[in-house]
């Protein structure tokens, strides 16, 4: 039996992937190492969305390559940038994310000193399956892999494939199988979450039939696209006025002016995305909308970059996810005309955290006074204890709690995206 070291790069849909993968080589009797230096065997879950994050990636590789200790790449990486880990971990074997289920397979071969390629696989179902959490407090639910979109500058669409609902009983099974094993908090999470589809279920259903499971637990809704959160925001709204359903909105809107958007092939207006946060808004108290910009998109004018700027300062958002521009290999935007200098980029990305940062603040200035119920579910570097509240809010209470437990506080001051808090 093998001692194995996992490193995860990425999303929380990769973050799943590796429980699964710990929960397959647990059942097998290998053991989850948390020491590279202590382990007969390495796996990276990798991550294509950013050249940044892949620059990072490709370093670790070549630094574990050069251990001569066997290694197993696996995530969005070896699907559509095999030739690249060829070259940075050429002795590395290789697991797409549809094929991670033959992972012991692939182990044995490794261990044996063959180099196996497993990148092909057509799409899988992630429910139900033998895990391994990485936190005890949060069960991960992968609700469909995939997606609908043609988005110009994305390559997770030719790692992830077409969009592949899971089976809703499958889902609803496994959460109640989390709860009773203590989790306390359900991240419903897709590549784009609205956009369910399995027999007729939409998102919406997933999330009353989550709702009615027995227990004390909170719901994370994952990100949705505008155009598909669209189609069903009647009932969408509806179901988030559960107690059980954290009132937190990921609504990613990438740029605020609409010939921009659809350069981007985003499908959507940037009204399409007001109506949305205004009708949430209107019927959800408390809602903690967190949207995406993309800064210096090729051809995209300083006019419409102020477009962006503009639509952020209006619907100031709790959280934004900011990135600069970068062309990613076999994309559509990779060869548009107009591409705009990393410079240009960096200015743009530095004014819109300029930005957020004083509309973080006003925010946070306003929950200060705020008492109520926060779910404790991360513990920081030095040890404080991190929750979240009913919206979702980052607070931050500076002594030591277990995982899992609900406690009373009172925010008496806030930071950039979180607030500071005691307990009552």
């Amino acid at each position: 039996m093998a001692k194995i070291f996992i490193e995860i790069f990425g999303c929380s849909a990769n973050l799943a992937d590796s429980e699964i993968i710990m929960g397959k080589l647990n059942q097998e009797g290998h053991t989850i190492s948390g020491s590279l230096e202590d382990s007969d065997v390495a796996i990276v879950l990798t991550c294509t969305v950013k050249t940044p994050t892949e620059v990072k990636i490709c370093k670790r590789l070549r630094e574990l390559n050069g251990l001569g200790k066997p290694l197993i790449v696996a995530g969005c990486m070896p699907k559509v940038e095999a030739e690249l880990v060829r070259e940075v971990a050429p002795k590395a074997s290789m697991v797409g994310p549809n094929n991670f289920l033959n992972i012991i397979e692939v182990l044995n071969d490794t261990l044996r000193g063959k180099r196996i390629e497993a990148i092909d696989g057509g799409p899988i179902d992630k429910v139900f399956q033998n895990r391994v959490r990485k936190n005890p407090t949060i069960h991960i639910a992968p609700i469909s892999t995939g997606c609908l979109g043609y988005c110009s500058y994305c390559i997770v669409k030719y790692a992830r494939g077409r969009l592949h609902s899971f089976p809703i009983q499958g889902i609803v099974a496994d959460a109640k199988r989390a709860i009773r094993e203590g989790c306390k908090e359900i991240w419903v999470t897709a590549e784009d979450t609205a956009s369910y589809d399995w027999n007729g279920y939409k998102l919406p259903d997933v999330l009353r039939n989550l709702c009615k499971i027995e227990g004390k637990f909170y719901i994370r809704v994952g990100m949705m696209t505008p155009n598909h959160a669209k189609q069903i925001l009647e009932d969408l709204i509806k179901v988030y006025e559960s107690e059980k359903i954290f009132k937190f909105l990921h609504l990613p809107v990438q740029s605020g002016n609409d010939e921009i958007l659809e350069k981007m092939r985003r499908n959507y207006t940037v009204d399409d995305f007001r109506e949305i946060v205004y009708e949430f808004r209107r019927k959800i108290p408390g809602l903690s909308l967190s949207t995406d910009i993309i800064c210096g998109f090729p051809g995209e004018t300083e006019d419409q970059f102020r477009d962006s700027l503009h639509l952020i300062d209006e619907v100031k958002p709790d959280v934004l996810n900011i990135s600069r521009f970068w062309p990613r290999p076999g994309t559509e935007a990779e060869k548009m005309e107009g591409q705009i200098h990393g410079r240009e980029t960096k200015r743009r990305s530095r004014e819109m955290s300029k930005l957020w940062r004083r509309i973080s603040k006003e925010k946070g200035f306003k929950w200060i006074g705020w008492e109520g119920e926060a779910l404790i579910d991360e513990v920081g570097e030095v040890g404080e204890a991190i929750g979240r509240n009913c919206s979702y809010k980052t607070i931050v209470l500076k002594e030591n709690l277990p995982l899992g437990v609900f406690v009373k506080v009172k925010v008496t001051g806030s930071g950039i995206g979180y607030l500071k808090a005691v307990r009552v």
